[in-house]
């Protein structure tokens, strides 16, 4: 990874990192994990955490390398999986730049979608998702030859032309006690198993911007469209009947992606809504896509409930 790749880890909000990473945070303050605290002496301030009590603190990088035991090149790898951030693999000066992404070499896999054990479980007994969103996304599966399970997820731009492919590992998260604690869901506090593929992998060259773009080509003037943090809300609100798309995460809206919202909502006329994730990642998401989208309506999930995949979840009947 290079210098750029770094500084995108360390401007992520260290609040919202301190809670993928387990820790409860309240009012900008939170209990340190490395000391015997009773009355929370961590804060946090933008980019930056410190505790007043026994005097720890540092950047984003810093608090992972902390909280979960890993090296420098772990925990950014670590927080990339996290936050959907494509890191720049190191490569001698010497050698060749990277091919540009090849769609020819997947739009075979998407053409007739597998789904395995591991991704039907997932997809729908733990997301509990509608078949047809599955098919509509054009969802597949996959097994390395490690044997690790894998779910691919296309991106498509506008007019339906393959432009990046996202993988994402359906390895279960284990506790250090072997106690089993979701399919594909964040790492927990000890931070996974040591050897465990990383969450997410990209081909070289995907451009995974914004998610579900053919689903505007679709769309009605005035017709409401919701917006949503990764894929998994995506679908999920596609699920509840609604047509939506989704940005990967917060830190990757880029410029162009703002751009071309703000152009196609104008075209539209349509009426944009969005359920913020309940962090602090989901409300910057907001907040920048209420300086492109200033008529963005917001809605406000109820309390308990992390995004929308997990309301959608908690009120959506298990499978028979």
């Amino acid at each position: 990874m290079d210098r750029i790749d770094i500084e995108k880890l360390r401007s992520l909000p260290c609040e919202g990192v301190a809670q993928r990473l387990g820790l409860e945070v309240r009012q900008h303050k939170a209990l340190c994990p490395f000391h015997n605290d009773h009355t929370p002496s961590m804060t946090f301030k933008k980019e930056k955490w410190r505790c007043w009590s026994c005097g720890e603190g540092g950047d984003t990088i810093s608090l992972v390398q902390k909280v979960l035991n890993k090296d420098f090149p772990d925990a950014c790898r670590w927080l990339a999986d996290e936050n959907n951030v494509i890191l720049t693999e190191y490569r001698p000066k010497e050698e060749k730049p990277p091919k540009p992404f090849d769609a020819s070499r997947y739009n075979k896999y998407f053409a007739r979608p597998f789904l395995n054990d591991e991704a039907r479980r997932f997809l729908f007994e733990e997301r509990r998702l509608d078949p047809r969103v599955v098919r509509w996304c054009r969802l597949t599966s996959w097994r390395d030859r490690q044997g690790t399970p894998w779910l691919q997820i296309p991106y498509y731009d506008m007019d339906g032309k393959l432009i990046g492919v996202q993988n994402r590992n359906l390895t279960p998260s284990k506790s250090p006690q072997g106690e089993t604690c979701g399919i594909a869901s964040s790492p927990p506090l000890w931070g996974g198993r040591e050897g465990v593929a990383p969450r997410f992998r990209f081909p070289a060259g995907s451009r995974c911007g914004i998610y579900n773009l053919p689903v505007l080509k679709m769309m009605k003037p005035g017709e409401e469209m919701w917006i949503t943090e990764g894929c998994s809300d995506c679908w999920a609100m596609l699920s509840s009947g609604h047509k939506a798309i989704a940005i990967p995460s917060a830190t990757l809206l880029s410029q162009a992606d703002k751009e071309q919202l703000s152009t196609v909502t104008c075209q539209l006329s349509a009426k944009v809504n969005i359920f913020p994730d309940a962090d602090v990642p989901g409300e910057r998401l907001f907040l920048q896509l209420k300086e492109v989208l200033p008529d963005l309506v917001r809605h406000q999930l109820p309390e308990g409930c992390k995004d929308y995949s997990d309301f959608f979840v908690k009120r959506t009947p298990s499978p028979p």
